[in-house]
């Protein structure tokens, strides 16, 4: 507390616009302050600290490896000031400003994206940037606000909270079906041409369960593979081979019957939807609404989910 106590916390507001201009000119004009009064908090903050924050030479200005971590901290603490400051304010405060999300391709499209403009439409003073992509990104780096992660999580310093499930079914189109007899869920089911997803940690072992308990490891044999999980259900409605697919990309399908449910029975267990975002002691109004906005609609989708029909032929594959 004493180190605290020595150092004016008004310098963070000057040393995270410099950070982020990469210019002391820059920063001076954002904050309406002089260039000298700048470098001024900049040389009394160093001395604060007792560390070197900036690299300056004559072309560009520069964070040294202690100034990034600090920038880090810095902007977090502000963050949380201007969250606190708007909750103090007002309870109702409606979000504003640009909310930044990321999340896999095939579940951003289908349900992110749709829930996002729905978002838009309620509170119109909000801008979305929605980044898609099925490599996880640096979320303090990019300065994104939330990503939606599937499946399990790794460990982190960030902040996560469950805000849906997901199922995985083993389907074929009728056209592969058709030169298929009858099926059974066995080892060599294995046999069969796959269509697998390469970014998967295990794309081609699988464990399946039947309610009672009963269980059975299918190790499949891919014929095809795609980095994406759009890629391989075009694939599977192609008539490449079985798949092994999310509910949310294909249930529309099954609905339709352009694919079946292999063998219904056996299931594949559950995996967990999570809106992971930067530690903060209070979370942003923008973050909150969306994060409550995805549980709402994971908690309609399951009451459908328990009423919907399994799809046309779902049973056409035959029964173990």
């Amino acid at each position: 507390m004493n180190k605290l106590a020595s150092i004016n916390l008004n310098r963070l507001v000057v040393f995270v616009a410099v950070a982020e201009s990469s210019s002391l000119t820059a920063a001076a004009a954002k904050l309406g302050i002089a260039k000298t009064m700048v470098s001024t908090h900049m040389q009394r903050l160093e001395a604060e600290l007792g560390a070197s924050l900036l690299v300056r030479t004559t072309r560009r200005l520069s964070l040294t490896e202690a100034g990034q971590a600090f920038y880090a901290s810095a902007r977090r603490i502000l963050n949380d000031v201007d969250d606190a400051v708007l909750e103090a304010g007002s309870a109702t405060a409606e979000p504003r400003g640009t909310l930044r999300v990321t999340a896999p391709i095939d579940y951003g499209a289908a349900i992110i994206t749709p829930a996002l403009v729905a978002l838009r439409a309620r509170y119109p003073a909000l801008k979305i940037e929605l980044i898609l992509g099925d490599t996880r990104f640096d979320l303090i780096a990019e300065g994104i606000d939330v990503a939606i992660r599937l499946g399990r999580l790794a460990d982190s310093s960030h902040q996560a909270t469950k805000v849906g499930s997901y199922a995985k079914w083993l389907v074929a189109s009728p056209k592969f079906l058709q030169g298929v007899g009858r099926l059974r869920m066995h080892e060599e089911l294995g046999d069969l041409p796959f269509i697998s997803l390469s970014v998967l940690a295990q794309p081609l072992s699988f464990v399946f369960e039947k309610a009672a308990g009963e269980k059975c490891l299918v190790l499949f044999k891919s014929v095809f593979s795609a980095n994406t999980a759009n890629a391989c259900r075009a694939a599977a409605l192609a008539g490449g081979g079985l798949a092994v697919l999310t509910d949310f990309s294909i249930s529309e399908d099954v609905a339709a019957g352009r694919l079946i449910r292999i063998l219904p029975e056996w299931t594949l267990p559950k995996a967990e939807i999570h809106a992971v975002f930067p530690a903060a002691r209070h979370r942003s109004v923008k973050v909150r609404v969306f994060v409550d906005a995805l549980k709402a609609l994971a908690s309609t989708a399951n009451l459908a989910g328990n009423n919907a029909p399994k799809g046309k032929g779902a049973n056409m594959a035959g029964r173990a």
